[in-house]
Order: structure tokens, then C-alpha cells, then sequence
């Protein structure tokens, strides 16, 4: 989307530099890729940043500012969920915006928003490798006029607070297995925060502790990456009861991951989101006129979603789970990304950090894909799609850990 940039790394790429670059990003991380990584970076002009991260703080602001949402999405929130002692906002949030040209340039459209964190130390670590790995200057993978120390101190607050980062745990299930072990490594390394399984912590009063290989260490603040639908698809309960508060503090707070999710569509009123609706206000076919994708509300990682359903589809859900699934005009995006392979889609998350009253776009995050969707399961066997840094027109002048 930056012609003299795309152009430039077309011409220098090479598969050895590409296995090097893989090769380094592992080793920095600490854990092997088990994703894929795109060839190449998304160049992100600078206006289309600005734009992106605009109707993001748009959105937020319409769904976090509007008092019958807030009710509604607090009804949303299962009981075990509803922590004592959790957050009143939430520290993260990710919009999701797959690109389209239109007659006034290249546009965003929102694919879905969620209270949820992302991938923080993973994606700055593949940015900032990116821009060693290719030589590139003239961008930055930061937001905000941010460059990677205001970053790592941003994230600090948000992740650790006032306390010792050695009480503070990235919670999650079986966090060594999970395809995303890459970000949980990289983030002990960058600001000291471990991975726990949800499995090896234990109550005791009002604390809670961790243990595991014969060390027990106290718990007194949770960055939680239990994502709750794994937790049924599992057969696990939530540990912690909403009625037995505990002495913790909670940043990313599995309640917030269903009062502002795929829920929240219906509500949002802008240009660049497509008309949705909840499933239980449709009776019969869906809507002529437009192309349709179904949503299950609360799935994660596009779990569960039905492209151009029928009206069989929509009467095989139940009337008692109608009101979990939402339909949602299906637009397609623009392939805006010129690689040897051809023309290629890409979705870009904004991912924004509570900073006190207020909401910060830290880092954008790319899917470059010309499947169905971005996700790897409809990229199989393709080239130059996957996981992709996002490099903002900028000063050129990122500091890097690595050097």
C-alpha cells in the first residue's frame, strides 16, 4: 500500500533471508512459530493509520459511553464470570478491520471488536525483527507517536502495576501447548510476567498461589489469556467463584471478553460497519439483498462461523440459542497487497491499552490471506499469507532490544 516500499521489498526478497528471518524471530521469542509467518510486512500509509485508529476509538467510545449498552452486555456476562473485585473498564481491546477499496481510497471495515488481549510481546518482537531482517527504514511498528521504550512502559503499567512482576501471572490452559506460547515467552522476557496453567493454581482464603515444578509463589495480580469457550470446549470450570472474593487484581478480565465482543456489533452505528443483527429478531430466510456470514457471539478465533447461510442453517439453532448468534452483512475485502503470488487480502487489528481515562493505540497486527478468511485453516498451502508485522509510515528510528 506504500508503492516505492512494496516494490523495493519485492526486489530483495529472497527464501534464505525469509528462513533467516523465521529462524531469528523463534530464537528471539524463545518458543518455536507454530503459525505461519507472511513473507512479508503490511506498509501501512500513514493516513489509513490515522483512520483506522480513529473510527476504532469511535467505536469504543459509542459502546463504553452508552449507558443501555453497558446494561446489556453486563446481562450477557455468565454468573460464573462475574468477577468480585474486576475491572470497571477494560484494559484491552482489539478492533479488527479488513480493508476495502472504495471510491475515496482504501477503507476499513469492521470485522469485529473484543475486550480481549492480544498478541503484545509477540507482535512487537516480530515488527521491530522485521525491520532488522529487511533492512527497512522510513516506518515504525508503533502507534501514537510511541516508539518501543514508551511501549514497554505502557504495557509494564498495564500488565504489571505496582507490583513484583514475580506475583504476577499470564494465565491461561495448558499454556505450553497453546499455539500463541510464542507471545506468553516473549512477554516473561520483556517485562517478567510467566505463564501459569489455570490448573496449577490453587485457592487458599482469600489468596491465591501458584505452583508448579515444587515452587509456589503468591498471585497477586492475573493477566488473564483463558479464553472462556476452550474452558467448555474442554469440560473445565472457571476456578475462581464470583461469590468468594479474593485478594488479586485482574487486567484482561475473562467478564469483559463477553460484554464487548461480537455482541456489541448489533449496537454500533458507523460507515465502516456492516449492518448486523441478532439471530432471534430473524424469522424465515435471511435478508435478500446482501451476502451473509453468521457468528456465534461469544466463539474466539473465528470458531463456528457459517459463510452465506441458508435458511436451513438458521432454523437448525435453536430458539433458546438464537440469541447467541448474530448475522452480519459479508463484505469482501480488496486484495490491496502486491506480492509474487498475486494480489492479497489483509485484516488489520488496532490494539489499544487502557492509559488511565483513556484508551491508546499501541501496535497494529496483520493477517495477510486470500482465502475465505485470514485464519491459517483457510491458508493452506499458500505463500506469502499468515501473520504479518504492520510497519506505519514514521521516523525510521525504532529502538530495538535486540541490537
Amino acid at each position: 500500500m506504500i508503492p516505492a516500499l512494496r516494490a523495493r521489498f519485492n526486489a530483495a526478497f529472497t527464501a534464505e533471508r525469509y528462513a533467516r528471518f523465521r529462524k531469528t524471530v523463534a530464537a528471539r521469542a524463545g518458543a518455536p512459530i507454530e503459525f505461519r509467518l507472511s513473507e512479508t510486512p503490511c506498509f501501512l500509509p500513514a493516513p489509513l493509520a490515522h483512520d483506522l485508529v480513529a473510527a476504532g476509538h469511535a467505536l469504543i467510545d459509542q459502546l463504553l459511553g452508552h449507558p443501555d449498552y453497558r446494561r446489556a452486555a453486563d446481562a450477557v456476562v455468565p454468573p460464573a464470570f462475574r468477577l468480585a473485585g474486576g475491572e470497571t473498564s477494560p484494559t484491552f481491546i482489539q478492533v479488527d478491520f479488513g480493508l476495502v477499496r472504495t471510491d475515496v481510497g482504501i477503507e476499513g471495515r469492521l470485522v469485529e471488536l473484543q475486550a480481549f488481549p492480544s498478541l503484545y510481546g509477540f507482535q512487537a518482537l516480530l515488527a521491530e525483527t522485521a525491520i532488522e531482517a529487511w533492512d527497512l527504514d522510513g516506518v515504525t511498528p508503533y502507534l501514537g507517536g510511541l516508539d518501543a521504550t514508551g511501549y514497554d512502559a505502557l504495557m509494564r503499567r498495564a500488565l504489571v502495576g505496582d507490583h513484583d512482576p514475580s506475583e504476577v501471572v499470564l494465565l491461561e490452559i495448558d499454556p505450553a501447548h497453546q499455539k500463541t506460547l510464542p507471545d506468553f515467552t516473549a512477554t516473561e522476557r520483556r517485562w517478567g510476567v510467566r505463564a501459569v496453567d489455570l490448573r496449577d493454581v490453587v485457592r487458599e482464603g482469600r489468596r491465591l498461589f501458584a505452583v508448579a515444578g515444587g515452587r509456589r509463589t503468591r498471585i497477586a495480580r492475573i493477566y488473564n489469556r483463558v479464553i472462556p469457550d476452550e474452558l467448555e470446549r474442554r469440560g473445565l470450570a472457571w476456578p475462581f467463584p464470583s461469590d468468594a472474593p479474593l485478594d488479586v487484581e485482574w487486567t484482561g478480565g475473562p467478564d469483559w471478553y463477553f460484554r464487548l465482543s461480537k455482541f456489541a456489533l448489533p449496537w454500533l452505528r458507523h460507515p465502516w460497519v456492516p449492518r448486523t443483527m441478532f439471530l432471534d429478531e430473524i424469522t424465515g430466510d435471511p435478508p435478500a439483498g446482501h451476502d451473509w456470514v453468521l457468528k456465534p457471539l461469544f466463539s474466539f478465533a473465528g470458531g463456528g462461523i457459517v459463510f452465506s447461510p441458508t435458511a436451513g442453517d438458521l432454523a437448525a439453532i435453536p430458539d433458546d440459542r438464537r440469541r447467541l448468534y448474530a448475522l452480519q452483512e459479508r463484505v469482501a475485502f480488496t486484495p490491496v497487497i502486491d506480492t509474487p503470488c498475486g494480489p492479497t487480502q489483509v485484516e488489520i487489528r488496532v490494539m489499544y491499552v487502557r492509559d488511565g481515562q483513556t484508551y491508546r493505540a499501541v501496535l497494529p497486527l496483520g493477517r495477510m490471506g486470500r482465502g475465505l478468511m485470514m485464519g491459517v485453516d483457510h491458508n493452506k498451502g499458500l505463500d506469502w499469507v499468515g501473520a504479518a508485522a504492520v510497519l506505519v509510515e514514521g521516523d525510521g528510528s525504532p529502538y530495538s532490544l535486540y541490537k
